[in-house]
């Protein structure tokens, strides 16, 4: 009796340490795709105007209105989401997707939203690589409401925007999810690349292009196993939580 309860105690504790590699690995993880794997922004995406060019009027025209709502709830509300971190994104998303996104809560949504975002990123600095534009804030040499982000920014091309990548990705996903929600979602992360506009980090034609290069990717992560994988934990943890 003894000796069978000692193999049990090793099996039990060889399926608990397995799980705590497991757990740890998916936290660890990163990127669904290799950067071979992502679409590259370079083949079907024409690069932003430059200020001499007729498309350019509207970037100004879009900037000029962005620095009018910045004294504006709304412009507080753009200032606020220059945050940029999955605990951010999965708060300003709970109350549009109806339900409250945390590790804790919704712990299959949470791993499959980190590494939605990680693969966002890789997306959005390959399309990046291809030219370095400056910044709104740059090109006007004006201030921003967010002073503290500038200078890590005059690093980094305006082109496309990070932010709306990474925040329309999460959109995308959540509105596939959730689709009798999807209108509130995408409206969410609509405004979310809206706001970069307003403060003067990103160009409408910045924002304009995440929108663009984002749906391709969500395209690709489909013919990912372990990405459609993950969705469909996703999708069974939200209805047994609706």
């Amino acid at each position: 009796m003894k000796k069978i309860l000692t193999v049990l105690f090793t099996l039990s504790l060889c399926v608990s340490t397995a799980a705590c590699v497991q757990t740890k690995e998916a936290l660890t993880a990163g990127s669904y795709l290799t950067p071979e794997e992502i679409p590259t922004a370079a083949k079907f995406m024409p690069l932003p105007p430059k200020p001499t060019d007729p498309a350019f009027r509207n970037d100004k025209l879009r900037y000029e209105w962005g620095k009018k709502m910045r004294k504006t709830k709304r412009g507080k509300q753009a200032a606020e989401d220059a945050v940029l971190t999955q605990d951010y994104l999965a708060k300003i998303y709970s109350e549009p997707f109806g339900m409250t996104i945390s590790e804790e809560n919704t712990p299959e949504i949470w791993a499959l939203l980190d590494r939605v975002l990680k693969t966002a990123h890789e997306c959005s600095e390959k399309a990046k690589s291809r030219i370095m534009r400056a910044r709104p804030f740059m090109q006007f040499n004006e201030p921003t409401p967010v002073p503290e982000d500038e200078e890590k920014l005059r690093t980094n091309s305006s082109y496309p925007s990070g932010h709306t990548t990474k925040g329309w990705a999460v959109a995308l996903v959540l509105a596939e999810i959730n689709p009798e929600r999807q209108d509130e979602i995408l409206t969410r992360g609509y405004e979310y690349g809206n706001s970069r506009v307003i403060v003067g980090f990103h160009f409408q034609s910045d924002v304009d292009a995440a929108r663009i290069i984002t749906p391709t990717m969500i395209a690709r992560l489909h013919a990912n196993d372990e990405f459609a994988r993950q969705l469909q934990k996703a999708k069974k943890e939200f209805k047994s939580k609706k």
